[in-house]
């Protein structure tokens, strides 16, 4: 009977340490899992960012002429079709 008991015992103790250890490291996972998305994110939108002004620096530079065609128009009579 005490064998049995103590056998009980152990496995409570080691139900309830897992438990225990179980949250924080939970919590800690979930912390990191969104400070990588975070950080993703932010990395994404610099990237964006600067290909942006790439593009503006390259169009802000073009004639009126130029920015017609590089949108696919057609100049008839000065104006873009």
């Amino acid at each position: 009977m005490t064998g049995l008991l103590d056998a009980l015992k152990i496995g409570a103790g080691a139900i309830l340490g897992a438990a225990l250890f179980a949250g924080p490291a939970y919590l800690y996972g979930v912390r990191a899992g969104k400070t990588a998305a975070a950080t993703a994110a932010l990395e994404k939108t610099v990237e964006i960012l600067r290909e942006r002004k790439l593009t503006d620096e390259m169009v802000s530079g073009m004639s009126d002429d130029d920015l017609c065609r590089a949108l696919g128009g057609v100049l008839n009579d000065g104006r873009c079709e």
